[in-house]
C-alpha cells in the first residue's frame, strides 16, 4: 500500500494536536450539571457553587446533612427575630408605662406642685419620650437587619431547592421539619420559608 498520497498535517500526528491543554479522561471534571427538570442522579451535581460540588456518595451524604443544618438554622434565625422583637416591644411598653405615670417611680412629685411646673425641658416625662424615640429607632434598624438576614437566608434556600435534585429537596423539607421541632415554641407553623 503506498501512502505518498496522503497529505503531511506539518508533522502533526495525533499525538501532536493541541487539546487546549485537556486530557479526554479530565474532560467533565469540571463540569457542573444543571438541570432544569427533576431528577434523583447526583452526578456532576454542583450545590449553589462549583466548589460544593458532589464526587460521590460521601461527599453526597455530607452535603445532605449540612444542607438539614442549614435549613434548620433558618427557623433558628426566625426564632431570634421572634424573641428580639418581644424582648424590644417589651422593653418600648415599660417606657411607656413609666413615663405615663408621670415618673412615679422614678422621682417622686410633691403633691403642692402643679403638673405643668414639671415638664420642663429636664422633666422625666420628655427625657423618656426622647429614649423612646431612641429605643425605637435602634429596634427597627436591628429588626430590619434581622429581616433582612432573613430574606437572604430564605433565598438561599431557594437555590438549594433549584438544584431539581430530588435528595437535596427532600433534606431542605426534612431541614425545616427539624428547625420547626428545635426552634419553632408555640409559632404559627403556616409561615413558609419559600422566598420570605
Amino acid at each position: 500500500m503506498d501512502h505518498s498520497m496522503h497529505m503531511d498535517h506539518g508533522g502533526m500526528g495525533h499525538e501532536g494536536m493541541d487539546h487546549g491543554g485537556m486530557d479526554h479522561g479530565d474532560m467533565d471534571m469540571g463540569q457542573c450539571s444543571m438541570n432544569m427538570i427533576f431528577t434523583w442522579s447526583s452526578k456532576n451535581l454542583c450545590i449553589i457553587f462549583r466548589q460544593w460540588r458532589i464526587t460521590g456518595p460521601v461527599s453526597f451524604l455530607l452535603s445532605l446533612i449540612l444542607i438539614v443544618l442549614l435549613t434548620a438554622g433558618y427557623e433558628g434565625v426566625r426564632q431570634a427575630t421572634r424573641k428580639y422583637e418581644s424582648g424590644h416591644n417589651q422593653r418600648l411598653n415599660s417606657i411607656a408605662v413609666s413615663t405615663s405615670t408621670g415618673g412615679v417611680d422614678a422621682i417622686p412629685v410633691p403633691v403642692a406642685v402643679n403638673i405643668h411646673e414639671i415638664q420642663t425641658e429636664s422633666s422625666p416625662l420628655i427625657v423618656g419620650r426622647d429614649s423612646r424615640s431612641a429605643l425605637a429607632r435602634r429596634g427597627r434598624l436591628v429588626l430590619a437587619a434581622l429581616y433582612a438576614i432573613q430574606v437572604f437566608y430564605s433565598f438561599f434556600i431557594m437555590l438549594l431547592f433549584m438544584t431539581y435534585n430530588g435528595m437535596v429537596m427532600l433534606a431542605v423539607a426534612v431541614g425545616a421539619f427539624v428547625g420547626y421541632l428545635v426552634f419553632a415554641d408555640d409559632a404559627p407553623a403556616t409561615k413558609s420559608i419559600a422566598c420570605h
